[in-house]
Order: C-alpha cells, then sequence, then structure tokens
C-alpha cells in the first residue's frame, strides 16, 4: 500500500485559522483560511468564542482537503501550530467552554501580576519559568476565569474542568474528548511549567490557585498523540505534531543548532535563538523558552519581542498618509540616499527588548528643512533593522554565541531595502526563505517526521527551501557611525521619558 502523500498543518492564530497542506518537498498542494470575531469586551480586555475558533479550523482542515481533491486516508499526518499563551477553561463532561478564551494580548490581569510582584514572586517564577511577570502569560488568565466565571472554582475542585492554550483545545475536539495533551512549548508559555524539568510546578500551581486536575498531560513536539475522531475527514488522521507559532516557525526556518536565529516581520517583531539543551535564564530581559523537543531531546531558545515594526509603516500611511499602501513605503525612502541624519525610535507603545521602558513614546530626531517624507519613511525602515539589532545583540551576550546568520520571513521580510540594511547593521547574512509560510511548515515538519514521512531534519535541510540571500554591503566605518547615532537617539528618548510630564 503506497504512504499517503501528505502532511496537513492547521495554523490557528490570533485573528484567522488556516489550514495548509504540503507535500514531500515542503510545497504547498492547497490552503485555505478563515478569519474570526475579536471580542473586546472592556478596554485591555480581548477574548475569542472557543466554539468559533473550532468551527472555523475544522471548516478550513475540509476546504483544504476537498481542494486538493484529497480524502483523509491520503494525509499521513496532522500538526498544529497555535496563537500562544490564549487559554481556554471547559467542562470535561460536556465539553462546553464555561468562559470566552482569554487571548494573549488581554490585560485585565496587570494589576494581578504587579501585586504578585510586589509580593516578591518574580525571581522564583524567572527562575522557573524563564518567563518576565507579565499578564501576557496564559496562569494569571486561568486565575481569573476560575475567581470571576459563576462556580468556575467549585467546579475546578471536583475535578470537573479543564484548561488548555489553543492546541490542547483543538486536540480534545478533533479527538472528542479523548486526548487532553499539549506539547512543551506551549506549557512553557503557561507560567505554570518548570522549563528545567518540564513538568507543571506544584509550587507555582499553589501560587496561581489552580488545582492541578485541570492541566493536559505534556507530550514532545514530534510524535503520535492519536488519531482525529471527528467527521471532518472521511478516515481517521494520526495527529502528529504541536508547537506555538514562534516555536513552529523557528523549526520551519531549521534553526535547529545553537546560535541560529530566525526573526518574524510582522505588526511587531518576534525573534528567537536556539541556544540548545540546556535552559539559560536571561540577563539582558529576553525570556527563554522550550524551542522544541523531538526524539527525547530538548531545545531551548532565548526569545525578543519588538512592539513596532510593520507597524511604524501602518503608521506612515494612516496617521502621516505619505504612502496609500504599506508596499509604497520601499519606493518612497529610495528616492533618497540615507535618511540625511534622520533617525525614527517608534516607541509609539513603549520600548520591547532589550529595553523593556513602558513610558517611552516614539521620537524623530535629526530633522532640519531639508528633511523630507522619503527621509522619514527610509528612517522609519532603518528603524526597524536597528530594532533588530539591538535585541540579536542581547541574545549574543545572553548565549554566549555569535550569529552566522539571521533567517528571517514575515510581511516586511519582502521589502528589499530593509533587508539589504538589516544584513549591513548586523554585518552578517540575512536568508529569507522561498516558502514564507513557515509557522506551517514548522508544523508539518514536525509531524511528518513523528510518521516517518520525512526521517530526519537532514532531509528537511536538503530541501532546499532558501530563496535569497542578503550579505552586507556598506562599509562597516559607516555603518558603526549609524549604529553610534541609533544608540544616542534611542538615549535620548529614554531621558526624555524619565522627564517630569507637569
Amino acid at each position: 500500500m503506497p504512504i499517503p502523500q501528505y502532511i496537513l498543518a492547521l495554523d490557528q492564530g490570533t485573528t484567522s485559522s488556516r489550514a495548509i497542506l504540503f507535500d514531500r518537498k515542503g510545497h504547498i498542494v492547497a490552503q485555505a483560511q478563515k478569519e474570526f470575531t475579536q471580542i473586546f469586551p472592556k478596554p485591555g480586555w480581548v477574548e475569542h468564542d472557543p466554539l468559533e475558533i473550532w468551527s472555523t479550523q475544522a471548516g478550513v482542515a475540509a476546504e483544504a482537503t476537498v481542494k486538493a481533491g484529497k480524502n483523509g486516508k491520503s494525509i499521513a499526518a496532522l500538526g498544529i501550530t497555535n496563537q500562544r499563551e490564549t487559554v481556554v477553561v471547559w467542562n470535561r463532561k460536556t465539553g462546553k467552554p464555561i468562559y470566552n478564551a482569554i487571548v494573549w494580548q488581554d490585560r485585565r490581569t496587570a494589576e494581578y501580576c504587579d501585586q504578585l510582584r510586589a509580593e516578591g514572586h518574580e525571581e522564583l517564577i524567572r527562575q522557573k519559568t524563564g518567563l518576565v511577570l507579565d499578564a501576557y502569560f496564559s496562569a494569571s488568565k486561568v486565575r481569573w476565569i476560575l475567581d470571576n466565571v459563576r462556580g468556575a472554582r467549585k467546579k475546578a475542585e471536583a475535578g470537573q474542568l479543564a484548561l488548555g492554550t489553543i492546541d490542547s483545545w483543538l486536540i480534545w475536539n478533533f479527538t472528542q474528548g479523548e486526548l487532553h495533551v499539549t506539547d512543551v512549548t506551549n506549557a512553557s508559555r503557561t507560567m505554570l511549567l518548570n522549563i528545567h524539568s518540564l513538568q507543571w510546578d506544584e509550587e507555582l500551581l499553589r501560587l496561581f490557585d489552580i488545582p492541578a486536575s485541570m492541566l493536559p498531560q505534556v507530550r514532545e513536539s514530534s510524535e503520535v498523540y492519536g488519531e482525529t475522531k471527528t467527521t471532518v475527514f472521511a478516515s481517521k488522521i494520526p495527529i502528529a505534531g504541536i508547537a506555538g507559532d514562534q516555536q513552529a516557525a523557528l523549526f520551519g526556518q531549521l534553526c535547529t543548532r545553537p546560535g541560529m536565529v530566525k526573526n518574524t516581520y510582522g505588526t511587531g517583531c518576534f525573534m528567537l535563538m536556539t541556544i540548545g539543551p540546556e535552559a539559560k535564564v536571561s540577563r539582558n530581559n529576553l525570556l527563554t523558552t522550550v524551542a522544541w523537543q523531538l526524539n527525547g531531546q530538548v531545545q531551548y531558545a532565548l526569545e525578543g519581542s519588538i512592539f513596532m515594526a510593520g507597524a511604524v509603516v501602518q503608521w506612515l500611511r494612516d496617521n502621516l498618509g505619505i504612502i496609500n499602501t504599506s508596499a509604497e513605503v520601499e519606493k518612497l525612502a529610495k528616492q533618497v540616499r540615507d535618511t540625511g541624519g534622520v533617525y525614527f525610535v517608534p516607541a509609539f507603545a513603549g520600548l520591547g527588548a532589550p529595553y523593556w521602558d513602558p513610558y517611552a513614546r516614539g521620537t524623530i530626531f535629526g530633522m532640519s528643512r531639508a528633511t523630507t517624507a522619503a527621509h522619514i519613511a527610509r528612517a522609519a525602515i532603518e528603524s526597524i533593522a536597528f530594532q533588530t539589532m539591538d535585541v540579536l545583540k542581547a541574545m549574543e551576550a545572553d548565549a554566549g554565541l555569535t550569529i552566522a546568520e539571521l533567517r528571517v520571513d514575515g510581511g516586511a521580510s519582502a521589502n528589499q531595502l530593509l533587508m539589504q540594511f538589516q544584513a549591513d547593521v548586523l554585518h552578517t547574512q540575512v536568508v529569507r526563505p522561498r516558502i514564507t509560510e513557515t509557522t506551517a511548515l514548522g508544523a508539518a515538519y514536525l509531524a511528518g517526521l513523528a510518521v516517518g514521512y520525512w526521517q530526519s531534519v537532514d532531509e528537511l535541510e536538503h530541501l532546499g527551501q532558501a530563496d535569497t540571500t542578503f550579505s552586507p554591503k556598506a562599509k562597516p566605518a559607516s555603518i558603526a557611525v549609524h549604529t553610534a547615532n541609533w544608540q544616542r537617539a534611542v538615549r535620548a528618548l529614554q531621558a526624555w521619558s524619565e522627564a517630569p510630564t507637569q
């Protein structure tokens, strides 16, 4: 009997559910996508309807399979990647959520996190989980549901409730309640997993007052967890790969050796560096997270977030009106040879890693009467590369590793000017893949390896996904001047954010 020919990757994101069918060469055969509702009950609150997440994800899985003219029998395995930190609590008996999913962006538990910090719990949490104490992660969200949904805590203590990140919720539904599992990458984002032992931590569960009976079983990122039982597919399909979206992109980019880095240029940037089998806690305000667990071997990563990347270009378009579409920014910036001494620090929502200055605000330095819209556009593009450089330098310092190259994906990686300048300021190669759907590809790779569709990581590396390589071209002396001026601009901005506001 011939081996089935395709891997189905489900990419459950923050605004849409997607399904992509990949062939043995890692090429896309078919795909489908459906957006779902964003719910904002109060300022700073963000929720999703878990039943809508399930129905859209099941719907696009069926649609992509039908589009390719395939049924369940031609799919070797199913891989899942998902928005991280978003959490659902549901009734084990009925399978119904007791509240909406609370999304990673939600800030309702910020005061509670401040309280934990004031009580001196921050260092314990950082040492055990590799995370900064923040409302971003899942634990405080679960506690809020237990404290604010009528009867929830009583039911939880009686073992009647289950909690899970979105991967767990989807698998519960795909297996009709047979499997309650998660993988190490998603578990490492809950603030309840000890990333050194890879076990749920009793001390953290007590701190957040969450019964252990609610938790899913923690599994590897690449193994056969079970089979689908729903009517979505004509036959049963092995569920064989799980990873949170940024870890999936790291694996999809095949950053499998220590010192390899990927940067996803979206609204913000998510940068991850593989650091090897030891979880080093950052001294430079980065997160330590599980990269994946494969064949019993765990790999860790450092992670840094940049708040404003593509969002800077959107601001030029929507607020300044100097471009009509985001794609026009490169053409405008190319009208000038350089920024004319203009430096743009786009701290519209504060400065992210490695500064973590929530009070910083966006500022443009160095303007003169000769400054044009083109200079500002070019400075905006360069700001994305400079922010990436700052996070990378912090990663190199933490890991004690020098990067060989930067692998890139995401919308803004299509900007040639940005990618070239990125190579110049880092003085290293920037590699852009042929298939930019690296998140879904990572989930497909993990699932395919588990069922023998691909035999090894070496085989994946021979698929040759690299497309365009940008090598440094600028003179190091001129880049050193630009870098020094950028750092001067950041210092000036920090001085402003510390100044009295009267």
